[in-house]
């Protein structure tokens, strides 16, 4: 007998591989998605920050189901490149042929943005993982979102990361970059009810009717992780694995305090 059959789950209920129409957000979470949407629609910058594991693609993820639609939305996932490099990344990811130098590069995209301003289509630069940007990159960003006299939002490019990318883009040297991005929203941890929450609905979907986590497993489990969405899914699996070996028909918090280990949740 597997630990999923043990608990009557069809399916893994904490696997990363979940569908966007799957997905669960608090009203915390969902708010920073109505503001992201709302600023696309306003052809405006973004910058979204939130420590590791809070839920950052998540959002990412769900706004994507409802940009998708109106807007062509291009997704850079790898920051560490220098500024050649980068704008190769995002000619390959607009489906056009990389240059051989910078300046190449940076026209072939700006030129696509105009191209598509005259197609009346806006599109939105997502780049994940952007407290890593190269400096050179960050000096060069802003030049990408001026067109005509910096007179026309072409544009929307949406900034994601850790929370020292806000730190970074507060220095002097970025002002300019900084002073263009109206909406900085920010990714909070999940607060104990959306623990709560958040588990029901993780195991609602692999087929569990049922609680398999005690109230005092569930405070353990919020506790250990300071609601990181991550770090729950891992402990969450873990755990069940370790009370289904053990026999367990419930999860109880010493099980959760063993799947934590001596390290912490975090």
């Amino acid at each position: 007998m597997t630990w999923m059959t043990h608990f009557g789950l069809a399916a893994a209920p904490f696997s990363k591989e979940l569908a966007d129409a799957d997905l669960w957000l608090p009203p915390s979470k969902l708010c920073v998605v109505e503001q992201l949407c709302a600023a696309a629609e306003a052809h405006e910058q973004v910058m979204i920050t939130g420590d590791d594991g809070t839920g950052k693609t998540t959002v990412l993820r769900a706004a994507r189901q409802r940009l998708q639609q109106k807007f062509r939305l291009t997704y850079c996932h790898n920051s560490t490149l220098g500024k050649r490099d980068f704008y190769r990344q995002l000619c390959l990811a607009l489906g056009l042929s990389p240059k051989a130098t910078a300046a190449s590069v940076f026209y072939a995209v700006s030129g696509h943005v105009q191209e598509l301003r005259s197609e009346q289509v806006h599109p939105v630069f997502l780049l994940d993982e952007a407290h890593l940007l190269h400096q050179d990159t960050l000096d060069h960003l802003h030049i990408l979102l001026n067109y005509e006299w910096d007179s026309k939002a072409l544009l929307s490019l949406v900034l994601v990361g850790l929370p020292e990318l806000q730190d970074r883009l507060a220095l002097r040297r970025n002002r300019s970059l900084y002073s263009r991005i109206h909406w900085r929203l920010q990714v909070e941890p999940l607060v104990p009810a959306d623990t709560a929450a958040y588990l029901r609905h993780r195991l609602a979907q692999a087929g569990c009717d049922r609680e398999l986590f005690t109230s005092d497993a569930v405070a353990m489990l919020h506790e250990a992780t300071h609601g990181a969405m991550r770090d729950i899914d891992r402990i969450a699996h873990t755990a069940l694995r370790a009370a289904a070996a053990a026999g367990h028909k419930l999860v109880e918090r010493n099980v959760v305090l063993a799947a934590v280990g001596p390290g912490g949740g975090r």
